[in-house]
């Protein structure tokens, strides 16, 4: 994963059966809600301003360890690749989080009208709005190494990416909740961003600066960062068990709305990666920077999203399981994404 060290294939275990652990997750927190309600009952009564103490938890043991991959350093650099830098910028903040927004007002209001009811239907807006407003931070480190992206780029475009996401993350979805009619509790929202990005990006960099300083950068990113390998994933992984017991029931009652919401995600990764991917082949970039332009912006910081939905509408709230499903279908479709960008290669300028 980047410069790390987690398998020879550069995806580890618990990452390429993600998909796997969260149904297996999905399932354990719907049994959990139907069967034992008092856990989730029992859980409600540990919040703060809305916010959710143990998912607040384990969404910074989910964050922190990706946020360490974050160099900011690697800014110095940001004129080496200005063209594929202009992709990753305009594709993930002046197209991403609209065409998302587009393509979820047409499957929620008018595609699923008969299925879903108008105020279910907007939750699952909100939480599509979320996910096209967070492009990808850490992840895109895996894909990047499974299409043999530039590495120098790679960290270029996540750390700007980063620095943009502190200042146009809030706004924009404030922007197209508010012409959707939805209500926004904007210190949730931004307490949501100052929680679960600002510190935990903070942690990361004093980390990165603190143990380089102490130990080497060859320590801090051979030894160091591989400590948290499943930190990530098993914070994830719980935090999909507590929600899901809270929406237990909902679950049971609408199984076919996970399949309904996983529709307009997929074709809209599928859509911002063509996006990206194609306008480097315009204008002709090599493919280790194609790759990963396509690669930022149709992965999503899922983790980001999650916890700001938790934050602004609930742990019961039709965004949250919007997001989730985001999860769900986050590895599938991205290593099918890699797939198609390996076997394009050749369309490419090799350097």
């Amino acid at each position: 994963m980047g410069k790390t060290k987690n398998t020879d294939s550069g995806i580890g275990f618990f990452e390429k059966y993600l998909t796997l652990w969260v149904l297996l997750c999905m399932a354990a927190g719907i049994l959990i809600g139907v069967y034992a309600p008092g856990i989730p009952e029992f859980l409600s009564q540990f919040e703060y301003a809305n916010v959710s103490i143990p998912v607040a938890i384990l969404i910074w043991l989910m964050i922190y360890p990706m946020m360490l991959k974050v160099d900011f350093h690697s800014i110095k650099k940001v004129g080496q690749n200005p063209r594929g830098l202009i992709i990753t910028w305009v594709t993930n903040w002046l197209i991403k989080p609209f065409s998302m927004y587009g393509i979820a007002i047409f499957f929620f209001y008018v595609v699923y009208q008969s299925f879903i009811p108008r105020d279910l239907a907007r939750q699952y807006l909100a939480g599509a709005v979320l996910l096209g407003a967070a492009p990808c931070t850490a992840m895109v480190f895996v894909w990047s190494h499974l299409t043999k992206g530039n590495p120098a780029y790679t960290l270029v475009q996540v750390a700007t990416n980063d620095l943009i996401l502190l200042a146009a993350f809030v706004p924009i979805v404030g922007l197209l909740l508010g012409i959707s009619g939805i209500s926004i509790p904007w210190m949730t929202l931004f307490l949501s961003v100052i929680l679960f990005v600002v510190i935990p990006l903070g942690a990361g960099w004093f980390s990165r600066v603190i143990i380089t300083r102490k130990r080497g950068l060859e320590y801090f990113e051979g030894t160091f960062i591989p400590k948290f390998g499943n930190v990530t994933i098993s914070g994830l992984l719980l935090t999909l068990i507590i929600i899901f017991s809270f929406q237990g029931k909902t679950i049971v009652d609408n199984p076919l709305n996970i399949v309904l919401i996983a529709i307009p995600l997929i074709i809209q990764t599928f859509l911002i990666f063509f996006v990206a991917y194609l306008w480097a082949k315009a204008w002709k970039l090599p493919h280790d920077i194609a790759a990963p332009a396509g690669m930022i912006g149709a992965s999503n910081f899922f983790e980001l999203a999650v916890a700001a939905a938790i934050s602004v509408f609930g742990l019961s709230s039709g965004a949250t399981i919007a997001t989730v499903v985001g999860v769900l279908v986050e590895v599938p479709v991205m290593l099918t994404l890699v797939k198609i960008a390996n076997r394009t290669k050749k369309w490419f300028y090799i350097e």
